[in-house]
């Protein structure tokens, strides 16, 4: 059966659901294209509902894998009213399966009150605020990378660990461990994912930091491929913090390394960030030196590998998340510099990405997403506002902060990018090899700075560690209180940390 064809900009759409609820969310959907939602087609259990012309019934809900692969679907919107959680957990993890978004219709009762159904699934059109198209990276090969296999999701809670999550319950992994140490989060996330609170055994309550209890867990549960995104990641916080900075990203990061190889996981995947090209930044350091933990061991039996993101769109306290509040509440929109730009992509691409990265991965890679042209941030504002139907807000400059940088690089100057079979993914390769080999030699240090909360100390420690980060210089504890703006100097090596 023919489906209807959509806008170039707009999301290919599954309707699950072909009642009034469904209907009218259709209707809506093909009168106002600005949702970027393009519906192509209905599922429903009942067969007498069959569709026109325009859009057909695709199948019964248990078809759900099926259509969303067969008609290329990237959105499927659940629009019936009061489906059972198990139910729409099936459908959920087919969506996921395939790389498409899963929405929930609110009750039809409830948008039975508005004048437009679909105003409760407005869409961002995603390639106007990134500036390209949105990538959807989940392939057959990255599937057999997780299917059938015990797959470990660190930082489980989080935005793209969650996503992450969402992602491989989909492939069918023989079990998918969530650890975090925030326990309400994984109560949510595993509510989402089972309906229930009853798969208890799959839920580990662990803070990486803890090297004991991680030994512990992975020898208990043996996982064979492991997705590792806990951290710290707020940069301005991190700057005020870096001995917690350290001890999470970078400690945290070595005692899963040294559990990993030491249970013999198969593959792990380290989640980082552009910040940590170049950095300047507490984030982007402890974040590069996970990298460099990371590809130090690519010659253990476990294949270890890195992948590293722009800025998410859809993540819990995003840029998107914060200027909505800020433009609900009428207040002035903050932006640090009217030239500041940013890459972006979003949540769902960061998690398809590392999936992706897990199948490539031979081991010491880091991973970058073609991310297309940077965005200036001024701009994606004006675009988000318009797209909210609001009227553009007003802006307040507020100037770069410690650790920022007006421009992110994806690369380091001291990388070579290096192309992957895959057309959207490269790997970005050091010059000099060996340098990283030294790293592991260096962290003791930073190790006992940090756990002695000497700020000044690890600050230090991090700029001999990554020749270029800036430390600051001694200044009075009582004036820098008073003041955001802290003097930096260069800092070059110290051989004797190595």
């Amino acid at each position: 059966m023919q489906t209807r064809p959509c806008p170039d900009a707009a999301l290919r759409t599954l309707i699950v659901g072909a009642g009034e609820a469904g209907w009218a969310l259709a209707r809506d959907l093909l009168r106002v294209p600005e949702y970027g939602l393009a519906p192509v087609g209905f599922l429903d259990d009942n067969p007498s509902k069959v569709g026109n012309s325009m859009l057909p019934l695709l199948g019964d809900l248990s078809q759900a894998k099926f259509a969303v692969t067969t008609h290329a679907i990237q959105a499927v919107v659940v629009a019936i009213p009061g489906l059972p959680a198990e139910r729409f957990q099936q459908i959920a993890a087919a969506g996921a399966a395939a790389g498409a978004t899963v929405r929930y219709l609110p009750s039809f009762v409830a948008a039975l009150r508005r004048d437009v159904v679909g105003g409760d699934l407005r869409a961002l059109d995603v390639n106007r605020l990134i500036g390209r198209q949105e990538v959807h990276v989940v392939s057959a090969e990255a599937r057999r990378t997780i299917a059938g296999r015990r797959v470990l999701v660190t930082g489980a809670g989080g935005s793209i660990g969650s996503e992450l999550c969402r992602q491989v319950y989909g492939f069918g992994p023989s079990r998918l461990i969530l650890l975090d140490h925030d326990e309400s989060n994984l109560h949510r996330l595993q509510l989402e994912l089972y309906g229930s609170a009853v798969n208890v055994d799959d839920v580990v309550i662990s803070d990486i930091r803890d090297r004991t209890r991680l030994e512990q867990v992975f020898h208990e549960l043996q996982p064979e491929v492991v997705f590792h995104a806990a951290a710290h990641k707020h940069l301005p916080i991190l700057e005020h913090h870096p001995c917690e900075g350290v001890k999470s990203n970078v400690l945290g990061t070595d005692n899963l390394v040294h559990a990993a190889v030491e249970s013999g996981v198969g593959r792990f995947i380290l989640i980082s960030t552009d910040k940590a090209a170049d950095p300047i930044s507490v984030l982007g350091a402890t974040k590069r030196l996970a990298e460099m933990i990371v590809q130090a061991r690519h010659a253990a039996p476990t294949v270890f590998a890195a992948v590293r993101f722009g800025n998410v769109l859809g993540g819990r306290d995003s840029l998107l998340d914060v200027q909505a509040e800020q433009l609900r509440t009428g207040v002035p929109v903050t932006v640090t510099h009217p030239d500041m730009t940013r890459f972006f992509m979003t949540i769902e691409e960061a998690a398809g990405l590392a999936l992706e990265a897990a199948r490539l991965a031979t081991g010491g890679e880091v991973f970058v997403l073609d991310m297309g042209e940077p965005v200036r941030i001024l701009d994606l504002v004006c675009k988000f506002a318009e797209q909210m139907h609001t009227e553009q807000p007003p802006i307040r400059f507020t100037g770069l902060r410690r650790g920022e940088k007006l421009h992110e690089a994806l690369f380091s100057v001291d990388e070579e990018r290096h192309a992957t079979e895959h057309p959207r993914i490269q790997a970005a390769i050091p010059s000099w090899p060996s340098a990283e080999t030294r790293v592991p030699q260096g962290l003791p240090g930073l190790y006992a700075a940090a756990e002695h909360n000497d700020a000044d100390q690890v600050r230090s420690r991090l700029a001999r560690l990554l020749p270029g980060f800036p430390v600051p210089a001694p200044l009075n504890r009582a004036s820098a209180a008073a003041s955001t703006e802290w003097p930096l100097v260069s800092a070059a090596p110290y051989p004797d940390d190595f």
